[in-house]
């Protein structure tokens, strides 16, 4: 009687890519940018075994984006008529183009109101530029004689705000 032998298929060897040894310097700093993502950290400092390292996480720049007069008018009705500033011995002006604000929302009161003395430093308005409200401050000691510009109307850079007298 004869015996048959299956012989077994040969094995596939596959080339094994060899291991890339990760360095404990890189292995340090993958933690601590995962650390800083987990935790919304900006910036990071290590200092270790005479390895000083910081990470700072970039923060998207900020482009100022040019805007015609014409389209801000357009966009948000009629610009408010500039008041003359022969009218009045001085005035506070706008810093900025936006939409121009007594409070800081519908309901609440004016930060100033007609014959209010305000001191320097003291927000007096906002102005809303691109969805951002910037403060505008009492640049010096004062009385507003009178407000100039209705709430919610677009201004331009330079238009007098406030007609005001220094104390």
């Amino acid at each position: 009687m004869k015996k048959t032998v299956k012989k077994a298929a040969p094995k596939k060897v596959t080339a094994k890519k060899p291991a890339v040894k990760e360095s404990p310097i890189l292995k340090d700093v993958k933690q601590l940018y995962s650390f800083m993502q987990d935790n919304n950290i900006d910036t990071i400092e290590y200092d270790q075994n005479g390895l000083y390292l910081r990470l700072v996480k970039s923060k998207p720049a900020v482009m100022p984006v040019p805007v015609a007069v014409g389209a801000a008018a357009s966009a948000g009705g009629a610009v408010a008529p500039a008041v003359s500033q022969e009218q009045y011995k001085e005035t506070i002006k706008a810093p900025l183009m936006g939409i121009f604000f007594r409070g800081s929302s519908p309901s609440a009161p004016p930060f100033v109101k007609e014959g209010a003395q305000v001191k320097k430093g003291e927000v007096i308005c906002l102005i809303e530029a691109m969805k951002v409200f910037n403060e505008v401050r009492a640049d010096f000691n004062c009385i507003i004689q009178k407000v100039l510009i209705e709430n919610g109307k677009p201004i331009k850079q330079g238009d007098a705000l406030f007609a005001i007298e220094r104390i």
